[in-house]
């Protein structure tokens, strides 16, 4: 009798055990930050890539321009895979590109936009990637559209694609 008991509570734990793991299949367990769709920017003081000067955000984000603000790293793959995107993006002159190189060794970092070139008018380090997080990235690359009133108005989580770049450039008319 007591066996039966045992076994009995064993199937109830057991498929107790198998519902709570089953379950735990179906939800994803990458994190999603909630954010705005709209915020200013934030207020920075940040190293310039190649003279190591600093610089302050005020500097960089004039009034009545569109700006791109990506985050990239020379040891990111996604980011070798966006860099000619960029470089199309570059050639348009009513945006200026602004880099910010995300927790990378300068000297790769270096290696990387002369290998492929630099798409940025304005290329800031971001050794401990807290300037990363102020602008509101969990990643890299990510890619942000500041508009003429200095607002962040759209973010690309991962790689731009030509479909994004598209919408880039009807954003920015």
């Amino acid at each position: 009798m007591t066996n039966k008991i045992n076994l009995f509570i064993f199937a109830i734990l057991l498929s107790f055990c198998f519902v709570i793991f089953y379950k735990g299949l179906n939800n994803s367990n990458i994190y999603t930050p909630k954010i705005k769709n709209q915020k200013n920017i934030p207020s920075f003081k940040a190293k310039d890539f190649y003279s190591n000067v600093d610089i302050d955000s005020k500097k960089i984000f004039e009034a009545n321009n569109f700006y791109i603000v990506n985050i990239w790293a020379s040891w990111c793959v996604p980011c070798r895979t966006e860099h000619p995107l960029l470089m199309e993006l570059n050639r348009n002159k009513a945006i200026k590109l602004i880099g910010l190189n995300y927790r990378d060794n300068p000297k790769n970092a270096k290696k990387f936009i002369n290998e492929f070139g630099n798409p940025y008018s304005q290329i800031m380090d971001d050794i401990d990637g807290t300037l990363s997080v102020e602008f509101g990235a969990y990643g890299v690359p990510e890619t942000f559209i500041i508009d003429k009133n200095k607002i962040i108005i759209r973010k690309f989580t991962g790689p731009i694609n030509k479909e994004i770049v598209e919408e880039i450039k009807l954003l920015i008319k």
